[in-house]
């Protein structure tokens, strides 16, 4: 039985089903991914957000999507579906600290029910390790190591920082946590920022990242986006508005940059799915876009 119904459907030029039947039966369609570039992975994005736009209501205890969403079933199988089919996950510091400690990014913890579908899609479909390697990105290094995702031994963590972040996290401990590896890449800034297509080509010729999703924050998010290094974008429209005051700090999907009207990037429809009031949109980044004059 599906979890949501397809209103539009444009991913239709593959002829061989990428899902598996039960997963195209709860997805109501098939799933289909380029297979990424030389040199940087194909990167995917998947967001909720309000009506109004509004990411996170920014609340203690209440700022990952989950509240957003509702923790709508349908939000969370679709999230479950597209961490089973990368190759790694990418997350930044706010958002591995928004979430419970005991978050993990692996499919399953999304929708459970669906566990041995996801898997076995990954293993005989995907041809991939039981979990996507998890990026946390990080440039001071400060970070809840107590939380589960740095202390799952089958969950594969690689967490990018800076030459300051890598001291931040030896004198914390980290060294010990055998399923983490800590990498350090030039910063960009005083502030700690790493450069995007730095931390692509890094997972593309190291772990062999070929599919990427990213999972924000808005701000890591931005800067992604800014750098052109985003294809997809999956959207989970979710029936409420969230409002900002004067003084709110709500952010969208995006944080931290704008663009003029003559850079803005563009996207095209791929898919949109609905579950009841939810809307389930998937799209595509575009190039090259005609005038519209």
């Amino acid at each position: 039985m599906a979890l949501v119904r397809t209103l539009i459907e444009r991913d239709s030029e593959y002829a061989q089903p990428a899902l598996t039947q039960g997963l195209r039966d709860l997805y109501d369609g098939d799933l289909h991914f380029p297979t990424g570039f030389a040199q940087r992975p194909y990167i995917i994005a998947n967001f909720v957000c309000t009506l109004d736009g509004v990411s996170s209501f920014k609340v203690k205890g209440r700022s990952g999507g989950s509240t957003i969403s509702g923790s709508d079933p349908a939000d969370r199988f679709i999230m479950g579906l597209l961490r089973a089919s990368v190759d790694a996950i990418m997350v930044g510091a706010g958002t591995v600290h928004d979430v419970s400690p005991e978050g993990l990014w692996i499919p399953e913890y999304t929708y459970p029910d669906a566990k041995h579908l996801f898997m076995d899609y990954r293993l005989k479909v995907r041809h991939k390790p039981s979990y996507p390697l998890v990026v946390v990105v990080s440039g001071s290094g400060r970070l809840e190591l107590e939380r589960a995702i740095f202390r799952t031994p089958e969950v594969r963590t690689v967490v990018l920082t800076t030459l300051a972040g890598q001291s931040e996290l030896a004198k914390a401990g980290a060294a010990r946590l055998g399923s983490v590896e800590i990498h350090a890449l030039d910063a960009l800034d005083t502030a700690g920022s790493i450069d995007p297509l730095l931390m692509m080509q890094f997972l593309r010729s190291h772990f062999g990242v070929e599919i990427l999703l990213h999972e924000g924050g808005p701000t890591l998010f931005g800067k992604f986006l800014a750098a052109g290094a985003t294809d997809e974008l999956f959207l989970t429209l979710s029936p409420q508005i969230a409002g900002r005051g004067e003084h709110t700090t709500r952010p969208g999907i995006v944080q931290g940059v704008e663009f003029g009207p003559n850079l803005a990037p563009w996207f095209r429809l791929l898919s949109a799915k609905s579950k009841g009031e939810y809307l389930y949109l998937r799209y595509d980044r575009i190039r090259v876009r005609q005038s519209m004059a």
